[in-house]
Order: C-alpha cells, then structure tokens, then sequence
C-alpha cells in the first residue's frame, strides 16, 4: 500500500467522487480508481460503496478513513519537521494569483525564486476568482484584501494603494479631471467579478468620501485586460498600483487626483492550513515581501505614492 493510495482515498472521501478526486489530484480518473482498489484490497474490505450515481463512505470506511487521515497528517509534520531542521527549501509550490499581478510581476519573481531554489517545482492558477482550497488544486494563494475566513492562515505582505490613472493621449483628448465629480463626464475601465460591476470609485479627501458611478463602454472580469484598455488610451481606471507600478514607472500612464486617495487594498498570502505552511512557503513570502517593498518605494521615489504606504 503505497501513500498516494492513502491521499487518493482521502480525497474520494471528501469529494464523494472518484473524479473529482482525480481532478484536484491532477490525475487521471483510472489511476484514482486504481488506487482505491489496491488499499481496499489492502485492506479485505470495501471504504465506499458506489453506484452508477453516487458514492458513499461504507461503515468500514467511516472508521478506517479518520484515522489513515490522522496518520497521514503525523507524517507530513514530521517530514516537515525535519526540513526545517536542516533548512530544506523544495516541493511543488501550487499556488494562485491574481490575473495582472500574476503574469506581469509575480511570474518573474517566481523564476527567480526558482532558479535559486532549484529543488522547488511550481503550478500557477491564474485567475481573479475567489480561491476554494478544497475544491481548486491550490495549496497557497496570493490575493488582494485581507482574508475574512478564520479558517485560514494568512501573511499580509504589503499595503497596495490604488491609482487612477489614464495615457496622456486621452487626456489630451478629453481632458483631465480635477476632482472625482468631473469623472461622470469620462469613460471607465471597469472590473467584473461573478457578475458584480465595480462602476461605483469611491475615493477620500480631508475625512470626506466621494464615491462616483462611472459611465463605461469596457468592463472584464480580467484585471490585466482593464490595464490593458488604459494603456491603449480607451479610457481611466482605477487600479492596484502593483498591477500598474511597471507603467506608472515608464511613464505610459499618468497618475490622476493624487489629493484623493482611491480605496487602499493589501496583498496577502493565503494558506489552508498550517500543514501547507513549509519552509518553501516561508521563504517564498519574505521573499514576496522585499520585492513589492522595492516596487513600492520606486513608485514614492518618483512622488506617485505616499512614504506611509510602507509599515
């Protein structure tokens, strides 16, 4: 009996389904089945009785899967026991990202990561949909907004200001706005996610919030799209100075209002559990944390944010 078999069956048992399991393990359905049947003959007894339908945990199964769960778990802590004792740095990191940051930053840092590390492997989700740790095959996340889920481990990694922002070429042919109302009369950039517009910029200025609802002919469900429309002059956004601190720096877009601050963010990294917290992660989040504190002094440097963006 091998210790995949034991995750495959673990896995089977929380998704009550065979391919489902496979799908979150990266593996064919065959292989899944194929270990399910070498533990329960294993074992002499069946773990789930399954229909053309439906599988469910048999009794056997309802005292045999609690503890190879607990088993497996000892395990892992003490292989990571011992990693950290001799400082090993390696394993498949399956993480998340958000779609503009990840393509446009994260995935040149993690090639250095990499390089360095050469022990360490990577599976990148690209997506700005909200993570589901137990249905998704992700083990960490990287995520704008702190996490509301107490279930979850989280490390903050950075404050994130938000720009407005547009190319002088569309400036120049609509004007320049010098305060939030005039923003009626422009076109935004919107962003979309499960079909919720954000077309309503909220911003401060001396304790007073000013919150506008944007005109637009552009929304997407994908952030690097919306900085792409900005970049080609379609109209203003309002974005993470992160996504768009490689632009702001070159000069291809021009910082709007900076007297009113548009709503802040954070960047966090997210964790399931404190199992999937291992030396690779720890280091991988110092090491995020250095890299968006050198973006982020940059963009202060040349005046587009504020030193108080750094804690």
């Amino acid at each position: 009996m091998l210790l995949e078999d034991l995750n495959v069956i673990l896995k089977v048992a929380e998704f009550r389904s065979i391919t489902a399991a496979a799908e979150n393990l990266d593996m064919q359905t065959a292989t899944a089945s194929a270990a399910v049947k070498r533990v329960e003959r294993s074992l002499g007894v069946e773990l789930f009785i399954r229909t053309t339908r439906h599988l469910r945990i048999s009794p056997a199964g309802e005292k045999y899967i609690p503890n190879c769960e607990q088993a497996l778990q000892m395990l892992e802590l003490a292989k990571q026991n011992v990693k950290d004792d001799l400082d090993i740095i390696d394993g498949e990191l399956r993480i998340s990202t958000p779609s503009d940051l990840g393509r446009n930053l994260i995935l040149p840092w993690l090639d250095e990561f990499m390089q360095v590390h050469a022990g360490v492997s990577l599976k990148l989700h690209i997506s700005d949909s909200k993570i589901d740790f137990y249905r998704d095959p992700v083990d960490i996340a990287l995520r704008y907004g702190s996490p509301n889920d107490a279930n979850l481990y989280g490390f903050k990694i950075c404050n994130v200001p938000r720009v407005l922002c547009a190319t002088q070429e569309y400036l120049d042919k609509f004007g320049t706005p010098k305060h939030p109302n005039e923003l009626i009369s422009h076109n935004g950039l919107l962003y979309q996610l499960h079909d919720i517009i954000n077309d309503v910029w909220e911003f401060t200025h001396n304790s007073e919030t000013i919150k506008v609802k944007m005109p637009s002919n552009r929304a997407s469900n994908d952030a690097e799209l919306v900085r792409r429309w900005c970049i080609a002059s379609k109209g203003i956004a309002t974005k993470s100075s992160l996504d768009m601190s490689a632009d702001l720096l070159a000069e291809n877009v021009v910082p709007l209002l900076p007297e009113f601050e548009a709503r802040p963010t954070e960047l966090w990294l997210v964790c399931p559990s404190r199992q999937s917290i291992t030396p690779a992660v720890r280091l991988l989040r110092d090491n995020l944390k250095i890299k968006c504190k050198e973006v982020l002094v940059k963009l202060i440097e040349k005046g587009i944010l504020k030193e108080n963006v750094i804690e």
